[in-house]
């Protein structure tokens, strides 16, 4: 059976900063930082080991639009890895790392090709004689809100079409912008073989025939991208089969776990629950893991062990157990939680949650958010010791005051 073999990836993020980590010794910051570049080396020795015949990255190769030089270097080196064995790449740009930006560049391999800002129709035959076509676009500036679909429109003369969209599908809620929107019926009704999304950064399977599928991203960057990450590898057969399967590439997971207390304790018994989690979640082979602690029913713990997390002192004792290697557990957060039922007019409070969800959101990508913290860039001392926040900072900060609302509420 004859068929064509990708790697279907995106939101790479590459050197991307992780934020609200304190007390990591050298070796354990340093794997994090370098966790994004590690991730995508995984992909491409996935593409390697596999000899697929091409690789499609969908948007968001950078985190930003300062793209380090060092990135692009980086990235640029293992396309070339693609390159020594013939294997070809497909780039389409996102709204993270749109053609608009003021940055230097450095050039990608001949193995490579970028998508312009119109939606674009590249041809491309395979070393075993199949024809294919790909089409797709890249962001011209950060903000794309038309419907972009509309402008895709399937070309004769290809044995497999495959459509690349950085963009969002509109039934779905999402924490993220609604750009590029589009329906699943408006792809379904476009006739490709294979649609790779990109930007929403959760593995989500929307359709099956054809296949539409978000790879999520390769590596999480804060507390909200916990569970797996990775790509897919897809084969796809000229009668129309498709099969795809998930391959994991985060160099370190974001976890969060749930200690339900029944009964008062001393701070030695919390102390060793929480070691006994820790111990738990060290079950993989080569992964580290980064941890949230969620102790519930706060009400069965003293006032005095309670100032014990409030002042870092209780965090900073089980940061202290953790050993540099390579399946490390590091506890970046522990915290203490009420009883959820304890919390009147649930249904309200839900529906008023979302809402704070969606103002963050709003706010994290307006003026408002600068006007807000523009007292720190123009006081006289600390301004000296301050630089300004790029986009991850501000979610990181929006989500610690969510954090902080559900916490006063709770109380």
């Amino acid at each position: 059976m004859k068929e064509i073999t990708f790697i279907h990836t995106a939101d790479l993020h590459l050197d991307s900063p992780f934020l609200g980590l304190s007390h990591l010794s050298k070796d354990l910051y340093s794997r994090i930082q370098e966790s994004t570049f590690t991730a995508f080396k995984k992909v491409i020795d996935t593409a390697l080991d596999r000899d697929v015949d091409f690789l499609i990255i969908v948007g968001d190769l950078f985190d930003g639009e300062d793209r380090s030089i060092k990135a692009q270097a980086r990235l640029r080196k293992q396309l070339e890895r693609l390159q020594a064995k013939d294997i070809a790449v497909f780039i389409s740009h996102g709204n993270h790392d749109h053609l608009s930006g003021n940055w230097l560049t450095l050039d990608f391999p001949a193995n490579t090709y970028v998508f312009g800002e119109r939606v674009e129709m590249i041809p491309y035959k395979t070393k075993s004689g199949i024809t294919v076509h790909l089409y797709g676009f890249s962001y011209p500036e950060r903000h794309v809100m038309d419907r972009k679909v509309i402008d895709y429109e399937k070309l004769a003369g290809a044995d497999l079409h495959i459509g690349l969209l950085h963009g969002q599908n509109e039934g779905e809620k999402s924490q993220h912008h609604p750009y590029a929107p589009f329906s699943i019926n408006e792809l379904q009704q476009k006739g490709m073989d294979y649609w790779a999304l990109g930007h929403i950064h959760k593995t989500q399977i929307l359709h099956t025939d054809p296949p539409i599928i978000y790879p999520g991203n390769i590596q999480g960057r804060h507390r909200n991208e916990t569970g797996k990450k990775g790509c897919y590898e897809v084969k796809l057969s000229l009668q129309g089969e498709c099969q795809w399967e998930f391959i994991e590439t985060a160099d370190i997971r974001w976890e969060s776990c749930l200690i339900e207390l029944q009964q008062s304790v001393s701070l030695t018994e919390l102390y060793t629950y929480c070691l006994k989690e820790l111990q738990a979640q060290s079950q993989y082979d080569w992964q580290g893991k980064l941890l949230e602690i969620k102790i519930l029913n706060a009400e069965y713990v003293s006032e005095e062990v309670k100032q014990k997390f409030e002042n870092g002192e209780f965090l900073e004792m089980l940061q202290d157990q953790v050993v540099d290697e390579r399946k490390f557990v590091w506890p970046y957060a522990v915290t203490l939680e009420m009883k959820r039922t304890n919390v009147k007019n649930i249904e309200y409070n839900e529906s008023f949650l979302k809402m704070i969800d969606q103002s963050a959101d709003t706010l994290v990508h307006s003026q408002a958010f600068d006007e807000a913290i523009s007292g720190l860039f123009s006081h006289k001392y600390g301004s000296r010791y301050v630089e300004p926040l790029n986009e991850s900072e501000k979610e990181v900060l929006s989500d610690e005051a969510i954090a902080l609302v559900i916490q006063q509420l709770e109380k």
